[in-house]
């Protein structure tokens, strides 16, 4: 981020003064800082082979200095309803955005509003991804839906409800935006600043400058690749989210398939549309010449699907260095500011992401590559460098954790603990020992089924159900709703590609030992000698649907 970094120091040294203006309030600032997609795989600090190879030294600083969370989960792993849960501190079907497109009740009082009220100053910059606008900051500037990795729009505070294009790349002018707010805060109160980026949310696009960054690594290939779903139910076997059927050479791979002129052109003016003319020639230049070489192999089955990780794996990992830039760049700031340690810096991710395990990409299950998300804190006068934690903590702490270090009252209504209860002088009492998950969005994208389930320390149980549907019969639900035209756009395309097929009704549960199948491969329920430990998970499940008052399942 060598540009971006040169603009990053100047502000600082133009906002200096806020490290020698004594703050009145001593509370700690918190940065929150939260990708899109990003898998726990691909974090150095996690230990994987794959993040070995492509390190993320400034995220890993966090946790070497500040606590890394290895049981860290979602409540549903879908981008704007774990935002939604952020934003809230409720659950799914409490806060109403049950789904990726709709949904939202704006009604709910967001956390931010209660940060003000506690006196905080408020900030979001990058991806807001909500059906209504954002409450209860005193900045922001965010993208237009998912936003554009290249030159996207921006609408703010003090822009008049106005998107305006900047030009750029997602990942600097987020960062650039965060110091912009830092720059002009008033120091004598502590601020709440979310850092929300678009990356590495599909379909991977790197920054100019590190395109080829990872060309010369082969990337290792998951334990779990070639998963065959041998004791799995239905939704394993009829997802459609495989690298090998579903990843698209035209768009994911950006590979302009000859044989089929018409899918290409619309992709092709789908992710390159924000191009100028100069980025447009130098990102043409690059994959022109790694386009040729495949075109010229002629790969077909299990060498083509190979072909496909590699190159998802070399983009997806060079979108991460632009974050881990990024990362280094807010951190240095602070640090340049005399901030860092009055403030408590956070990086996570909406929640976890398959990087070839099972053969897939994407997320929407409750196996623990897409339930389970990053999660490393660094706050030195509260928590030891170095600290590893294993407790059960889940999307609903966020919030209540917010509001505790601003030493405000948690609302009855948010089910959720502050995560700095585990760092107490004592140790933490009543923990909890088990998390809910419900996944809701079907029929779409990727045909994951509805599901919900509940894990422990070593096992989980899973329910999958619902009638079987087709996209248009989402479409019909959809009308009337405030879904947006890319979303019914895209699922008329998912319609045409699948001529209307509908998929088979469901109601079957799956049972897994964590600790003697950590990759969740062979599904125990049903099976002799496991008849306790299925009827106490199926007690504890029904007694969050109970509690919770959950209204289907």
């Amino acid at each position: 981020m060598e540009n971006s970094k040169f603009l990053l120091l100047s502000l600082a040294g133009m906002g200096s003064s806020l490290g020698v203006v004594a703050q009145q309030d001593q509370r700690p600032n918190i940065l929150w800082i939260m990708s899109d997609d990003h898998s726990y795989q691909t974090i150095s600090a996690y230990g994987s082979a794959v993040s070995q190879l492509a390190p993320t030294p400034n995220i890993d600083r966090i946790a070497r200095e500040g606590v890394r969370f290895d049981r860290a989960f979602v409540e549903n792993s879908l981008s704007t309803p774990s935002r939604a849960c952020l934003m809230t501190g409720l659950y799914s079907h409490q806060n109403g955005q049950r789904r990726l497109g709709r949904g939202i009740d704006s009604t709910k009082t967001f956390v931010s509003e209660l940060m003000q009220d506690a006196g905080y100053q408020t900030a979001i910059v990058g991806k807001w991804h909500m059906q209504c606008e954002p409450k209860g900051f005193d900045f922001f500037r965010i993208f237009q839906g998912q936003g554009e990795y290249y030159n996207p729009v921006f609408k703010s505070h003090d822009s008049n409800g106005q998107y305006i294009q900047e030009q750029g790349y997602a990942t600097e002018l987020t960062t650039e935006h965060a110091v912009e707010f830092l720059n002009q805060r008033d120091p004598e109160k502590p601020f709440l600043l979310m850092v929300h980026h678009k990356a590495p949310h599909r379909n991977w696009m790197p920054d100019l400058k590190y395109l080829g960054l990872y060309d010369h690594i082969q990337f290792p290939l998951p334990e779990t690749f070639w998963d065959d779903y041998e004791t799995r139910g239905v939704a394993a076997h009829q997802q459609d989210m495989s690298i090998a059927n579903t990843m698209r050479l035209e768009t994911d791979n950006k590979v302009l398939d000859p044989a089929d002129t018409t899918l290409a052109q619309r992709n092709r003016g789908y992710y390159l549309k924000a191009f100028t003319p100069a980025q447009l020639k130098q990102w043409e230049a690059y994959y022109k010449k790694r386009n040729k070489e495949f075109i010229d192999a002629q790969l077909t089955d299990s060498a083509l699907t190979v072909w496909k990780y590699q190159r998802y794996l070399h983009d997806y990992l060079e979108v991460i260095h632009s974050v881990d830039q990024s990362v280094g760049d807010l951190l240095e700031y602070l640090e340049h500011n005399n901030l860092l340690d009055n403030t408590i810096v956070v990086y996570a991710s909406d929640q976890g992401f398959y990087m070839g395990e099972h053969g897939w990409f994407d997320k929407r299950f409750i196996y623990e590559e897409s339930f389970r998300t990053p999660l490393v804190i660094r706050y030195p006068k509260h928590i030891k460098a170095g600290t590893v934690d294993t407790h059960l903590v889940q999307n609903i702490d966020f919030a209540p954790t917010f509001l505790d270090v601003a030493g405000a009252q948690k609302p009855d209504y948010m089910t959720g603990r502050s995560i700095f209860d585990l760092f107490g002088e004592k140790p933490v009492q009543n923990w909890r020992t088990s998390l809910y998950y419900h996944y809701y969005d079907y029929p779409a994208e990727h045909k994951v089924r509805r599901h919900d389930g509940v894990r422990t320390d070593r096992y989980k149980l899973i329910h999958f159900y619902g009638k079987g549907l087709s996209i248009a019969d989402e479409i019909r639900a959809a009308r009337g709703t405030n879904i947006t035209e890319q979303e019914l756009a895209y699922m008329r395309f998912i319609e045409e590609r699948e001529g209307g097929r509908k998929d088979p009704d469901v109601d079957y549960s799956e049972l897994y030992d964590l600790e003697t199948d950590p990759n969740e491969l062979h599904n125990l329920y049903g099976q002799p000698g496991y008849e306790k430990i299925t009827k106490e998970l199926q007690k504890t499940l029904d007694q969050y649907r109970k509690d919770l008052k959950v209204d289907e399942y």
